[in-house]
């Protein structure tokens, strides 16, 4: 039965395709700056495929602080745009608390930008 099971995943594109041997290596992992002030670095994610509510949001934005933990979660539309969520980022988030200097996308994607004053 062994020598069935590694003929047939011989033989198999897709098992030949996930093995280990045949992916590039991924490097070290970087360690995040431990940050010194809440909401400096945050991280930002999207659970999205959710049923519609009265209000038709199908999303969720979950915007987290790395220092103290602290999470704001977002009822938003998928088909939102980058405007779109930066004027709820600065509606719901700024007012509460404060400007963030670096957001971490789930993807790793690193966004920064200098601080600004509020008005």
């Amino acid at each position: 039965m062994k020598r069935g099971i590694a003929e047939c995943v011989a033989q198999s594109l897709n098992c030949q395709g996930v093995k280990t041997e045949h992916r590039k290596p991924r490097g070290f992992l970087q360690p995040l700056p431990i940050p010194v002030w809440k909401w400096e670095h945050i991280t930002i994610d999207f659970i999205v495929g959710l049923p519609q509510t009265s209000k038709h949001d199908d999303a969720i934005w979950v915007i987290l602080d790395q220092l103290t933990k602290t999470a704001h979660y977002l009822a938003i539309k998928v088909i939102f745009t980058a405007k779109q969520l930066a004027d709820l980022y600065n509606k719901e988030v700024v007012r509460i608390d404060d400007v963030s200097r670096h957001a971490l996308l789930a993807n790793d994607l690193i966004i920064s930008h200098a601080p600004r004053l509020r008005p």
